[in-house]
């Protein structure tokens, strides 16, 4: 069988694991943040949407001046 992971790596991973299980349960619950930094995502969301659906400005060949197929 393929190893995919080392010992090493996959130990890693596992604590890692568990420290993102453990964590939150004995940190104590932070403050919410400000407004403006919850808008950050919607507006990069809004630019990628505008990004995606905007048209490209590719110059195209003319097709008139192009030589015939054989």
């Amino acid at each position: 069988m393929v190893q995919f992971f080392s010992a090493v790596s996959g130990m890693f991973m596992v604590v890692f694991a568990v420290t993102l299980l453990v964590l939150p349960l004995v940190l104590p619950p932070l403050p919410p943040p400000p407004l403006a930094l919850l808008l950050v995502p919607v507006l990069i969301l809004l630019l990628l949407f505008f990004m995606a659906l905007s048209p490209s400005v590719v110059q195209l060949p003319d097709i008139d001046h192009l030589p015939p197929i054989v």
